[in-house]
């Protein structure tokens, strides 16, 4: 995935989860931006980090500045929430990304597909005639090297894991991708803390069949690439950094 038009500036405040302030550090203007993912981020936007914005300006929109991605330390996470469903599509279509046990080859891919009282990310469609559901998640929470979702309570992503269950139990393949939004990272988990339901979930859906699969990425301002699997614990420790 790659962005045009970058502006270099630095943090000051968010101000509700759509709307923060930055200052453009070309010109020194303080700017109003739109922050393209609704979870927390309080171990990243903080005050004076360095942020990459997106410049689109356009009459229809209220602000012409989009905040993609924000650097912890010497590390670049991205945190554009539009971005992990693009990059697990492309990254199936080419075989970067590789659904274990799913028989043949990749036939079709299609976006949006509902099933029952959900509509999943992705369905794929091999040339021996089976199926599967993937739903995607970005992954941008991080602590010593070990990346956790969610870093706000989701019960989307409850009903989600539930439905896959169901799918699977109806002879669909079932896998959950997570879109890890930065590089460095040893181990993904689930972010047992911060919802103890959803670790609960995932569990007993692993235990059923559904596969969890986590890919990081390699992350610059203007540009991000899949690098490859990562393992996947949901038993694994998170130490909430915030």
């Amino acid at each position: 995935m790659q962005y045009e038009n970058i502006k270099m500036a630095h943090f000051i405040v968010r101000d509700n989860r759509f709307i923060c302030h930055c200052q453009l550090i070309e010109t020194g203007e303080v700017v109003i931006v739109h922050v393209k993912n609704t979870g927390r981020g309080k171990e990243v936007l903080l005050k004076g980090a360095l942020v990459a914005l997106h410049y689109q300006p356009s009459p229809k929109r209220k602000t012409d500045y989009d905040l993609i991605a924000v650097k912890k330390a010497e590390m670049w996470i991205n945190i554009d929430s539009q971005l992990p469903n693009k990059l697990a599509y492309e990254g199936i279509l080419t075989g970067k990304i590789k659904l274990p046990h799913f028989p043949g080859k990749l036939a079709s891919l299609k976006r949006e597909v509902t099933y029952g009282n959900s509509k999943f990310d992705l369905f794929a469609t091999s040339d021996t005639n089976a199926a599967a559901f993937i739903e995607v998640k970005g992954m941008t929470l991080e602590n010593k090297g070990v990346g956790a979702f969610p870093d706000a309570p989701t019960l989307r992503g409850l009903k989600h894991v539930k439905e896959l269950q169901a799918a699977f139990h109806a002879g669909y393949y079932a896998y959950i991708l997570f879109i890890v939004q930065f590089e460095q990272i040893s181990q993904a988990t689930i972010h047992t803390a911060m919802q103890p339901q959803l670790a609960e979930n995932f569990t007993l859906a692993i235990a059923d069949g559904v596969e969890v699969l986590a890919y990081n990425c390699k992350v610059e301002p203007n540009q991000v690439t899949v690098k490859g699997q990562v393992p996947f614990d949901v038993t694994y420790p998170f130490v909430d950094p915030n």
